[in-house]
């Protein structure tokens, strides 16, 4: 039995209950959470926006932990060792998207905190396959975010190019990461935020900006790839019409509001608009090889794990900088 926070499908409220483990699986692994982040994700999947989950449900894909007990066919990851669980928890193998490197678009996933039980919880069960090694001596708190808000900025950051003029719609748990990884890389970062939202340009600012401002207005100059984490389909024109000729606009979410109507010469001149699903592997090795030569940091507020409700309620009401972490 482990304690968790499960979600019922009844309201948006998690209810703190004490929950079998599934018997670990020859690739699986069972691991002692230390630490998970608190996603916007978690909050579309409460919300009722990512329809259809695994009910009950215990949410939470950015998970730190040591494994307790493995499978016999897991022969690369030791017990006790440090491990980060995230979003992408299986995939087929099998369909188009598996076999051409393509495993983030995969038929038949599984996702961690949503079709499969996540990390708000004391301990969980994770496929071995689909999981990091962390650094054994870092604070988990602080890699926790890494695990999707620093993973799924990564790919969006690579659907970016060779663009040194980047420009981050909101800026939270993932942009926090991603301009301290562009700043390090030579590239140029601007932040737009919520109107009026000082706190954030100040501390966009801090990390390296160099210029903030309000979402609806133009940065001072035209952005070679603007991406988009916050989940506002409106957004999208306004960041056609500050990219130049031939520049992107990537959509970061899983989850966004409808894209309002907007006239075709704001994407005419061969600008391009994408979206980001899910990671693969691959991201996560690349990414993680980075975070220390970048000298990444994340700025976490940390809830003890029975108040995961007042830590969602903080994000959904932009009470955060940086990014919301639950301990056991």
């Amino acid at each position: 039995m482990t304690l968790a926070m499960v979600f019922t499908g009844d309201g948006s409220t998690l209810r703190q209950e004490n929950i079998e483990l599934p018997t670990t699986g020859p690739h699986d692994v069972l691991i002692r959470i230390e630490a998970c982040g608190v996603c916007r994700t978690d909050l579309h999947i409460l919300d009722g926006d990512l329809t259809h989950p695994e009910l009950p449900l215990v949410p939470g894909h950015e998970i730190v932990g040591r494994i307790l007990r493995k499978g016999e066919a897991v022969t690369d990851l030791k017990i006790g060792q440090r491990v980060g669980v995230p979003w992408l928890g299986s995939t087929c193998g099998q369909c188009r998207y598996c076999r051409d490197a393509q495993e983030n678009l995969c038929d038949a996933p599984l996702f961690t905190g949503y079709t499969r039980n996540g990390g708000f919880a004391e301990a969980c069960v994770a496929d071995a396959r689909y999981v990091f090694a962390l650094p054994e001596s870092a604070d988990p708190v602080a890699l926790a975010p890494l695990l999707c808000a620093g993973l799924i900025g990564f790919r969006s950051l690579r659907m970016a190019g060779d663009a040194q003029e980047i420009g981050f719609y909101g800026f939270g748990a993932a942009a926090h990461i991603l301009a301290q990884l562009a700043i390090w890389q030579g590239r140029t970062v601007y932040a737009l935020t919520r109107p009026g939202d000082v706190e954030a340009q100040s501390f966009a600012r801090n990390l390296g900006a160099v210029w903030a401002g309000d979402s609806d207005q133009l940065p001072p100059k035209e952005l070679d790839t603007a991406i988009i984490f916050a989940p506002v389909g409106a957004l999208v024109p306004i960041a056609l019409r500050a990219v130049r000729k031939g520049g992107r606009v990537v959509c970061g979410g899983i989850h966004m509001s409808d894209i309002p109507a907007f006239p075709y010469r704001d994407l005419w001149g061969e600008r391009h608009v994408l979206s980001v699903a899910n990671l693969t592997r691959q991201d996560g090795e690349e990414f993680f090889s980075l975070v220390e030569a970048a000298g990444i940091r994340t700025q976490t507020q940390q809830y003890p794990l029975i108040d995961a409700n007042i830590a969602i309620d903080d994000l959904r009401a932009g009470r955060l900088q940086g990014a919301a972490v639950l301990v056991p």
